[in-house]
């Protein structure tokens, strides 16, 4: 029996291909870090000497919340504390390709995909998290979710890619599809446009992102010559769109080029001025707040305090950016789209939900980015560099008392001695990486 649903009736689109509506190839890419450093933001910039201006103008941009199913009314927002999060998370990014408020710029589509989607999850002791890209077009089930407008459910439907979820039910319907996929309970989701990706990255001041060959993609307008520039505004957000310029020009290429943009942009926040500036700060917590939509759970500004805090201290060569695995060359169902790799998704997630943490096998990096020194490029030096190797994680011991013996401690011998997932694609945050250009 055939439990693909034949929506074509509703969107009048083609069979086989994820649609964007008139204009082709043009996707959406937002980072989790980037959401995060605007959590981080809102914390910090609460604390500081304007708090009582800075929270009640960063409360206002953030709207009601949207609703999940499963997830309790929302607490009344009390003050702002500020002690770490207790315990462990599990926050959802998801970016969507289709802004009401953008207008035609990025060209004219007929439905919302949840072309990116993102899961994070930080252990119980603040001492090690895992970033997992999921793909677009990867299929999974899709479940009932709770219609936006009240009116009903929607029907389960039996392998569909995971981006059309947005489409059966919004920010809600991406998380509850998320939870039956990975197993995991997500507490936190959050919603962002192009115009998000592009605020928030000027608000940043740029990340420095290194490509191993001249990038030329005409479709998203990126020009990059060979070597490591600055990216900001529309620049970054060009970067993290370009499919046709990286890799093998799919969504899987793209994935491992963003991952070189995620990792150099935690290096970033971490090791200048950014979680100091108030001003810094400030712009970066409005960016965030005005250009997302945050479930209910997280549109509090006490709990992101708890949570930027609890964020700041992770270590750099504790927090691993994958791709969800998945292969493709299937056919029925899969053919054209990601076929979940179910035996390496238990071993990752079997990991996550126990908090420990692992490493990647060699040449990890996927098919649109490669090493630094492979790519002939120098790896910095700077203090984003050196911050990774230092063994810092016992600073995060007052939020994670179980964690302050010094065996728990992730120093750089407890990294060389985790775990090794062989065959996840990606890399940890204090890695060195290159984009590749396409057909390189």
């Amino acid at each position: 029996m055939n439990d693909v649903r034949d929506r074509s009736h509703r969107l009048n689109r083609a069979n086989g291909i994820a649609r964007h509506g008139r204009l082709r190839h043009r996707h959406p890419l937002s980072t989790a870090m980037q959401v995060l450093s605007g959590v981080a933001a809102v914390a910090l910039v609460s604390s500081a000497s304007v708090a009582a201006i800075a929270a009640k103008q960063v409360t206002d941009d953030l709207g009601e919340g949207v609703q999940i199913q499963g997830q309790p009314a929302p607490k009344a927002k009390g003050a702002t504390a500020l002690s770490s999060y207790k315990g462990g998370f599990n926050m959802l990014v998801v970016g969507t390709d289709n802004d009401p408020e953008q207008g035609t710029a990025y060209g004219e589509r007929d439905a919302t995909l949840n072309d990116v989607n993102i899961l994070l999850h930080v252990s119980a002791d603040h001492t090690n998290a895992t970033a997992v890209s999921i793909p677009r077009d990867l299929i999974t089930p899709i479940p009932g979710c709770q219609k936006p407008d009240g009116s009903g459910t929607t029907p389960a439907m039996a392998a569909q890619p995971i981006n059309s979820a947005w489409g059966e039910g919004g920010l809600n319907c991406v998380v509850q599809t998320v939870q039956g996929l990975t197993g995991l309970p997500v507490q936190y989701s959050a919603a962002v446009s192009f115009n998000g990706v592009i605020e928030m990255s000027n608000a940043i001041g740029g990340v420095p992102v290194c490509v191993a060959q001249p990038i030329h993609d005409r479709y998203t307008g990126l020009d990059l010559s060979q070597g490591t520039t600055t990216l900001q505004g529309d620049q970054a957000l060009a970067f993290l769109r370009s499919r046709h310029g990286v890799g093998d020009g799919s969504d899987l290429g793209r994935i491992s080029s963003q991952q070189v943009f995620l990792s150099s942009l935690l290096r970033t926040v971490k090791s200048n001025d950014t979680l100091t500036s108030p001003t810094t700060l400030y712009k970066l917590a409005r960016a965030a707040a005005s250009n997302m939509q945050l479930s209910q759970s997280l549109n509090d500004i006490g709990t992101m305090v708890q949570m930027g805090r609890a964020l700041q201290d992770l270590p750099l060569a504790q927090v691993n950016f994958v791709q969800y695995p998945g292969t493709t060359g299937g056919t029925g169902v899969y053919e054209g789209k990601v076929q979940p790799s179910t035996e390496l998704a238990t071993q990752l997630f079997t990991k996550i939900k126990a908090d420990q943490s692992f490493s990647l096998g060699a040449d990890s990096t996927g098919i649109g980015s490669e090493s630094a020194a492979s790519a002939g490029q120098p790896a910095s030096s700077g203090p984003a560099a050196g911050s990774a190797a230092a063994p810092t994680a016992p600073a995060a011991a007052p939020s994670a008392p179980a964690a302050a013996a010094p065996s728990a401690a992730p120093t750089p011998a407890a990294t060389a001695s985790s775990d090794t997932i062989d065959g996840l694609q990606g890399q940890s945050a204090d890695q060195q990486t290159c984009s590749k250009a396409f057909g390189s």
